[in-house]
């Protein structure tokens, strides 16, 4: 804001200056418009200045933090190997009769600055491979080997053992605006979200110090959007690379928008012994049940079991037969009933 009050104020000068002038310039009849003139100047400059000067450099720069750096870094000498050869020609061109002298010399430099830079944009892994793994390996980014991590995955802490499997195979980035929306939950008044922000700061804690793949904090930024998901899942088009979560609203947002979305309940339930109709389970059974006389118990794996006629064993461990296996996208319920020969 003070950066672009000072340009608003030298903008305003100088405008200023130059419609005075103008008007002087007129001479005659136009010497009593001089100052009116003036104070154009100085509203046409406060109102003007930003505009090609400040917002343009702001707008800039919040593109090249949304390019990833290997885009940057091919880019870049893609640009100095155009310059190369454009420089190479311009002295035999620049012998030909005018107007071919300067013309072909700018133009074979407009054209070749450009193709270097987009073959090398395009050619970027192989480029970086010819340059050497290592060397690509250490990079900032690298596209397709990386995963996004929400908020909610954080807070729910079975990342933290997932990643220590060895199935997520690539780095996972953590962005800024999610470490800050974490920090603005632990800071809250309530004390439940105060808990979970906590505990979500907790986890990545654990993360950067025992997980098997890289973790990393990174600035990039979507600025059009104010939403931690709308940010999560424009980042991830724009990387092209998975968001990892457990929330079914940005898992259901993201697909629609060709987002690769890896949910951890989904993993969680693909893991879990398969139960089939018929068979037989041990269960503790904890509280009443929605319907009349019912139980509910829970496996070690946190799957539901509902026990028909199960509320007189409240607080009681007994043999239950399955009767029905409900899979939901909010988990796996069994429904069972006593086992009455047991």
């Amino acid at each position: 804001m003070i950066v672009e009050l000072m340009f608003r104020l030298i903008g305003a000068g100088v405008m200023a200056f130059i419609a005075y002038k103008i008007g002087e310039a007129l001479g005659g009849p136009y010497n009593r418009y001089v100052y009116v003139l003036a104070l154009s100047g100085i509203a046409l400059g406060l109102l003007l200045t930003p505009w090609v000067t400040t917002r343009p450099f702001f707008s800039i720069r919040r593109k090249i933090r949304q390019i990833p750096a290997q885009h940057l870094v091919a880019g870049t000498i893609g640009l100095v190997v155009g310059l190369i050869i454009a420089a190479l020609l311009a002295l035999p061109l620049s012998r030909l009769p005018d107007p071919w002298a300067w013309i072909l010399p700018l133009a074979g430099t407009i054209f070749f600055t450009y193709l270097g830079t987009a073959v090398m944009v395009m050619r970027r892994k192989d480029l970086i491979n010819v340059i050497g793994p290592r060397l690509y390996r250490e990079g900032p980014l690298r596209e397709d080997k990386y995963v996004l991590i929400d908020t909610s995955v954080i807070i729910d802490g079975r990342i933290a053992d997932v990643s220590q499997t060895g199935f997520i195979s690539g780095e996972m980035l953590v962005p800024r605006f999610v470490l800050n929306e974490l920090q603005h939950i632990a800071d809250s008044s309530d004390a439940l979200r105060r808990n979970r922000g906590r505990r979500g700061l907790d986890m990545l804690n654990r993360l950067q110090k025992e997980s098997v793949v890289p973790i990393r904090i990174t600035d990039m930024d979507v600025e059009d959007y104010r939403e931690v998901d709308d940010k999560l899942v424009m980042l991830a088009k724009q990387l092209r690379c998975p968001i990892i979560t457990n929330d079914y609203n940005l898992n259901r947002v993201a697909e629609l928008q060709g987002v690769m979305v890896l949910n951890v309940n989904e993993l969680a339930n693909a893991v879990k012994a398969v139960v089939l109709p018929g068979e037989s389970l041990r269960v503790r059974i904890i509280q009443e049940g929605k319907e009349l006389g019912q139980g509910v118990g829970y496996l070690d794996d946190g799957t539901m079991v509902v026990v028909e006629n199960g509320r007189r064993y409240i607080k009681h461990t007994i043999n239950v037969v399955v009767t029905k296996v409900l899979q939901t996208a909010a988990g796996r319920m069994i429904f069972a009933q006593p086992d009455e020969h047991s």
